[in-house]
């Protein structure tokens, strides 16, 4: 959540623009408000918007800034509203902060400097570092002083960077529980994702937990969490972490679901699992949030039936606030998009702190925090995944706890390989799910129905809905219907059922049965076979047909575009719906 960058430059070159580019890559992460500052002739000149970047970047053609050393921001309201006085960068009288994270003892810091004088102008927690930073400045420290100082006193997670109107070529930053990046090439930058400033940088060193950094006349110092000087490994920059655009999409997100053929096959081709994760495990926890969740919730169906160990599923935001019992002999998964999320870092914290069990992790972004702290990482070969709602990175986590789940099933790993081209199948389908969305694009509510590992991925569908059209939607197991939601059936209530012809189609035709006697927008994702055997007044979207066992991956690809085009439909932001970001970076 929030976008960081900074930029330092060389002999005074204005950096703005470099600064804006960075912002358009790092908007994802939130777009309540942007804002950049730089130190312009011994002062902070600063300028800030409310809402997305394209307003800012609108005042900035009218108020030019220039300098040759400056930070940037993109905002996912926590503390305060998303206002343009909430905005960041947040300036004292001389130091301007950018912040991503929660200062949690900000309010105490705040009554101390109020007491010193300091008057707050905004409601956000990033104000008290701002103010701290000045008051050891004026106190006659020097940046690097201030700043070790000051990350003595702030509690909480946070990444952080910083600019002096007295010190124009300084720039510090540190991080703690949020992603930052230092990148190296024509200029040192600093940036929330390497994706940032990949346009200008060819090395980068990702900062650990407590780690901090002074960038000073170019160069840049690296310091530990107990301020001892540390010398970090520089890293190229690889291809797969640079945004490429939308190319000729609309919408990354329409771009992303149309990747996922070739993410799986890359995420088929450079995974390999042995044997030594399942030695001596005899439980298996997965932890998870959002998507991600549901990703595992199906891996709980796979693992169970092929590895035959019991396999538990845990919301990551609420597993350490309940003293879990972690049984011996367990194997921990994380399972993230951005390896950042700090829900389930702080949950793969609890395990590891009470218990000796083995931890994994899958994660698209390579060097995030949950990867480096993990015995065994598996990418997702998904590429950079800058649509908010999560698509190729969802069904290339399937294909990773697919292939755990399967590793010692011949037959079903000689599937594998026909799972791409059974994809590309599938978005052959688009003109046909686009025209469902007039079904769905005028309704205030939508329910979701499947059955065994299907049933995680009606809760994915409907929460793509939600996500991106603002239509209230719930995925329910099917046979749970009868159990109270089947109160909510209307005619005008969408109805949406996963049905291939398997071993559980009877059971969900007659679920679909008892929908139907109930309501007559009824729409049925179900393949040929199936499609003969159920109802002809149902609305059918007719899948290629898939071994049952890869259906969860394949049946998410439809909902994913019946979501896109309803957004559509509805004239919503499909890349960046409202109050979300891509990465979750706070509790």
């Amino acid at each position: 959540m929030c976008g960081i960058i900074g930029i330092a430059g060389i002999n005074n070159e204005n950096v703005v623009n470099h600064i804006i580019s960075g912002l358009e890559k790092l908007e994802y992460r939130g777009y309540d408000s942007a804002g950049i500052a730089v130190v312009q002739e011994g002062r902070i000149e600063k300028l800030r918007a409310v809402g997305k970047l394209q307003n800012l970047k609108t005042k900035l053609k009218n108020n030019p800034l220039s300098g040759g050393i400056g930070i940037g921001h993109t905002r996912w309201a926590t503390h305060g509203k998303p206002t343009e006085n909430n905005a960041h960068p947040i300036a004292s009288e001389g130091v301007a902060v950018v912040h991503n994270g929660i200062i949690e003892n900000y309010k105490e810091l705040k009554f101390d400097l109020q007491k010193d004088g300091f008057i707050f102008e905004t409601e956000t927690d990033t104000e008290a570092i701002a103010h701290l930073l000045q008051r050891e400045v004026n106190n006659g420290l020097s940046p690097r002083q201030a700043f070790q100082k000051v990350l003595g006193l702030i509690e909480g997670s946070y990444a952080i960077a910083a600019i002096f109107s007295s010190f124009p070529d300084v720039m510090m930053a540190a991080r703690h529980r949020s992603p930052l990046a230092v990148g190296f090439g024509k200029y040192v930058c600093l940036g929330s994702d390497v994706s940032s400033i990949s346009a200008i940088c060819s090395d980068v060193v990702y900062l650990e937990d407590g780690e901090w950094v002074e960038i000073a006349h170019g160069r840049a110092s690296f310091f530990d969490k107990n301020s001892n000087p540390i010398k970090p490994t520089k890293q190229k920059i690889s291809d797969d972490l640079i945004n490429t655009g939308k190319g000729e999409y609309a919408h990354y997100m329409l771009k992303e679901i149309m990747e996922q053929p070739s993410a799986i096959r890359r995420t088929i081709l450079y995974n390999r699992i042995g044997g030594e994760i399942f030695h001596n495990v005899s439980r298996i926890l997965i932890l998870a949030c959002g998507t991600s969740y549901y990703a595992g919730m199906v891996a709980k169906y796979w693992f169970e039936k092929f590895l035959k160990i019991p396999t538990d599923v845990e919301i990551a935001s609420e597993y350490r606030y309940r003293t879990p019992i972690i049984g011996p002999n367990t194997l921990a998964i994380a399972i993230t998009q951005s390896g950042e999320t700090i829900d389930t870092l702080e949950a793969l914290e609890y395990v590891r702190k009470n218990s000796n069990s083995k931890v994994a992790a899958v994660a698209n972004v390579k060097n995030s925090a949950i990867s480096r702290v993990s015995d065994f990482v598996f990418y997702t070969e998904a590429g950079v995944e800058i649509g908010v709602a999560s698509t190729k990175a969802f069904t290339a986590q399937l294909v990773i706890l697919a292939g755990i789940a399967f590793r010692n099933h011949e037959f079903l790993t000689r599937e594998f390989q026909n799972l791409p081209s059974i994809c590309e199948e599938a978005l052959d389908l688009c003109d046909d799910i686009k025209g469902l969305a007039p079904k769905i694009s005028t309704a205030n509510s939508a329910i979701y129905l499947g059955r065994g590992p299907l049933y995680p991925i009606a809760l994915e569908g409907a929460l793509k809905l939600k996500e991106i059209s603002y239509i209230h939607a719930e995925g329910f197991a099917a046979g749970e219907m009868k159990h109270g939601p089947i109160a909510l059936i209307d005619d005008d209530i969408p109805v949406i059922c996963l049905c291939p012809h398997n071993e559980l189609f009877e059971k969900t035709a007659s679920n679909i049965q008892v929908a139907l006697a109930r309501g007559k927008n009824i729409i049925i994702f179900t393949d040929l076979s199936g499609s003969e055997l159920l109802p002809p007044e149902t609305t059918k979207i007719i899948l290629p047909r898939i071994h049952t066992e890869f259906t969860p991956i394949m049946y998410a690809i439809p909902l994913q575009l019946l979501a896109y085009y309803v957004a559509l439909l509805r004239g919503a932001d499909v890349d960046k719906p409202r109050n979300l970001a891509k990465s979750v970076t706070v509790e």
